[in-house]
């Protein structure tokens, strides 16, 4: 039996019958994209409710069984936008207040037959050559349900688009239903780790370079600044580890994407160990900067104890020729005052020499 694909129009969402305030998505909306999968074909509906009805109704599947689901996709929703969703779908409204709040942890729970998953999203914005690169953070949240898939995103990063776009070049992969959305966020969420990992290390690498070179420069503040970015990514890296372990062992995930789960499990382990390298490696190249400044320091300190010690010579025979006492060495001698400045020249032609041999000047 064909299925009719219908262009989204400008009809609210609606449930059993009453409209409810959310609107289809516009720029204006958290509602990015929705439609309903049937064999892992894509079928569009004007409305989030009519999708669930098209997947729930026997009548409009062959032989009367449902073999799809549906994928609702939002951008940091409203509280009330996200109530209408709930309201459709009948999520956890425990799950429901961390999707809106966001600033969870990585973590997977299980509310009757409906797993509700958090896990952080990481990106690299890098700058000016010299200036500071950011790593900045952000969360996918997903509702798997026995027939739906909600992805709730925060930050500006980590688009879901372009996921959505290969599963459906894959109708193989879509037809074992939510698993495979939740295989294909984790392994993008999961290359998203790798691709920052991978920047960051090419800033550890720099600024290593930077503080064994001749030249002088100071990378403290640079230093600090990749342990925070390092530090956010153990943050978002890290804590994920367990979830997708979790993940293997349920029952509502296929054999085959099981498998997937593991592999992307993989990739997030090599990433921390990554990631806790960074951190190692970072501490002794703050500690050879710093020691490398304290000895800049003391160097400059020598320099300007020797130059002080040169100068005390003239300034301590100008002193004493400058009491004025009528009856002083010399003072009435016609070559006093060239003898004078060949005592202070010589003086300090020793001492600059002394300094210079013993590595002061």
């Amino acid at each position: 039996m064909a299925m009719t694909r219908v262009r989204p129009g400008r009809a609210l969402f609606k449930t059993r019958g009453r409209p409810t305030s959310v609107q289809p998505p516009n720029r204006h909306s958290a509602v990015i994209d929705w439609a309903a999968y049937i064999d892992g074909h894509r079928v569009s509906t004007a409305t989030v409710a009519d999708a669930v009805r098209l997947v729930r109704d026997g009548r409009l599947i062959p032989d009367g069984d449902s073999a799809g689901f549906v994928w609702v996709g939002l951008h940091e929703p409203s509280a009330a936008e996200l109530a209408d969703i709930a309201e459709v779908f009948g999520l956890h409204p425990l799950a429901v207040e961390d999707a809106i709040h966001a600033h969870q942890r990585p973590k997977l729970e299980r509310y009757d037959d409906v797993h509700f998953v958090v896990m952080k999203t990481v990106g690299y914005v890098p700058s000016e050559p010299g200036g500071p690169e950011v790593v900045v953070t952000g969360e996918v949240m997903l509702f798997c349900g026995p027939d739906f898939v909600v992805t709730v995103r925060h930050g500006t990063h980590g688009a879901l688009g372009a996921v959505r776009c290969d599963l459906e070049k894959d109708p193989a992969r879509l037809a074992l239903g939510p698993a495979a959305v939740l295989h294909a966020v984790a392994d993008r969420v999961v290359d998203g780790y790798v691709c920052v990992a991978a920047a960051v290390m090419e800033d550890i690498d720099e600024v290593e370079e930077a503080v064994f070179s001749p030249e002088r420069t100071d990378e403290s503040r640079r230093i600090y600044r990749l342990k925070r970015e390092v530090i956010q990514l153990k943050r978002a890296v890290g804590p994920l580890a367990g979830p997708l372990r979790n993940l293997s062992g349920r029952r509502f995930v296929p054999a085959e994407i099981k498998e997937y789960l593991r592999d992307v499990e993989d990739h997030l382990t090599r990433v921390r160990e990554q990631v806790e390298s960074y951190d190692e490696l970072l501490n002794p190249i703050l500690q050879a900067h710093m020691t490398q400044v304290t000895v800049a320091d003391n160097k400059d300190m020598r320099k300007i104890s020797a130059w002080g010690a040169i100068f005390m010579v003239p300034t301590a025979i100008a002193g004493v020729y400058g009491m004025n006492f009528k009856h002083m060495p010399e003072t009435q001698w016609h070559y006093g005052y060239p003898m004078i400045l060949g005592v202070i020249t010589l003086a300090c032609l020793a001492l600059y020499r002394g300094f210079r041999r013993n590595g002061w000047l």
